[in-house]
């Protein structure tokens, strides 16, 4: 490939990383929909034990309904694809799935702790372990995509 398109390339991933990173700050933190309430009402709220949420949304699926176990299990996933997809696009030195993990990890553990001291939705370990699954997946989407490019062009 060449230098001018792989340059492009990086460019329109940073603009895209950035746009991704607004997206995710207004709807971890500020959206109402998701559960967001105001100052007055805040407490301190966490989950320290593995699976117990995403089994709880599991069990009772359909008592919360469809939005809330979408929104809570694969939104966890789905909102974390863009970091394990763009960032080895913009780093390179971000080339290794072991990397992306550990990054989609510290990224997810920073949320969930500016969640728990602002007390703005809920410090849970399996938000976490999502969150991570999803930044793996969004690199294992950028390696397939990145083979296919690398084969065929």
């Amino acid at each position: 490939m060449k230098k001018e398109t792989k340059t492009l390339i990086r460019r329109m991933g940073i603009l895209l990383f950035v746009i991704y990173i607004i997206f995710l700050v207004y709807f971890l933190f500020f959206s109402e929909e998701y559960g967001r309430v105001a100052e007055a009402q805040r407490v301190y709220r966490y989950n320290l034990i593995p699976f117990v949420e995403i089994r709880r949304f599991w069990i009772y699926r359909e008592q919360l309904g469809t939005f809330a176990v979408f929104s809570n299990i694969f939104g966890n996933v789905i909102g974390f694809l863009p970091f394990g997809f763009i960032l080895p696009v913009i780093f390179r030195r971000m080339n290794s799935g072991f990397l992306i993990c550990v990054s989609g990890f510290i990224l997810s553990l920073t949320v969930e702790v500016i969640q728990l001291v602002t007390k703005v939705g809920c410090f849970d370990v399996d938000d976490m372990i999502l969150n991570t699954l999803g930044a793996t997946l969004g690199y294992v989407l950028f390696f397939v995509c990145n083979h296919i490019v690398t084969v065929h062009w």
